[in-house]
């Protein structure tokens, strides 16, 4: 399998991610395996309300081949870019989802939806356990009450454990508020798994990012203090107008393309 790997020097050890592409990273975490908004299906359209969605390559790995997954962090479960025909099947065979509330209610008894702020201690296979912690987050520009009566509740995820690094998960965040909040409780942060792609509908908050551009990016980067920055959601679907050229050129012209992990192409 391909691994990300970091120039960066820190004492705590990088954690292995696989970006599977578009929203989708496979990382083990305190001996636990977890995924990230899992989509798995070939390209092709999806009809949603208002538009239609189109899936332009497919994953670089089948879920069949990623071994034990022990959680899903699930940004939220209303999107097919999010979560796809294959990657609701997948639900069935993992223990744990954790989500949006709404998700939690509308994906089964093997689902948890995490409020803001709240955690949940994951049990560690060589004893301790790893927190989760759902934070905030904001698909699409301005206040929460103008954007989610459009495009639906999201959450984030925080990972911690004692000897562990501090894990960030943004799932689809357009909000620096909403990363400035979460810096002040668990920044510096040592990974970020940030969702990027600049994804535009213009009829939606006239054609402005639903989720961080490349700029805004590089710029949640130096509020959280991260050590080692791994973007996902910029591939593989034809709403994301930023890709991997715009992201090493953010983070270059911000001094920070040290931190930034892009792996290997595909």
């Amino acid at each position: 399998m391909t691994v990300s790997s970091t120039t960066i020097d820190t004492t705590i050890e990088q954690i292995p991610i696989r970006v599977l592409g578009g929203p989708t990273a496979l990382f083990e975490y305190g001996g636990l395996r977890f995924l990230t908004d899992p989509t798995f299906d070939a390209p092709r359209d999806y009809d949603v309300p208002g538009g239609r969605l189109t899936k332009t390559a497919p994953a670089s790995a089948a879920p069949a081949a990623l071994g034990r997954i022990d959680v899903v962090l699930l940004s939220h479960d209303e999107h097919p870019d999010n979560l796809d025909v294959s990657g609701r099947a997948l639900l069935a065979d993992v223990p744990l989802t954790l989500t949006t509330p709404g998700g939690g209610q509308r994906l089964g008894a093997r689902a948890r939806g995490l409020a803001d702020w709240e955690s949940v201690d994951l049990d560690r296979p060589d004893g301790g356990t790893v927190t989760v912690t759902g934070v905030p987050a904001l698909h699409g520009p301005g206040a929460r009450a103008e954007v989610e009566p459009v495009t639906g509740q999201v959450v984030g995820f925080v990972l911690t454990g004692a000897e562990l690094p501090t894990v960030y998960v943004s799932g689809d965040n357009a909000s620096l508020d909403l990363v400035t909040e979460i810096a002040e409780r668990f920044g510096p942060v040592d990974t970020a798994i940030l969702f990027a792609g600049a994804p535009r509908f213009s009829v939606l908050f006239d054609g402005a990012p639903l989720v961080l551009d490349s700029a805004q990016a590089a710029e949640a980067a130096k509020i959280l203090g991260v050590r080692r920055v791994v973007p996902v959601h910029y591939d593989s679907w034809a709403h994301f107008t930023e890709g991997r050229d715009e992201l090493a050129a953010a983070f270059a012209g911000a001094g920070l393309i040290d931190r930034l992990d892009l792996g290997n192409p595909g």
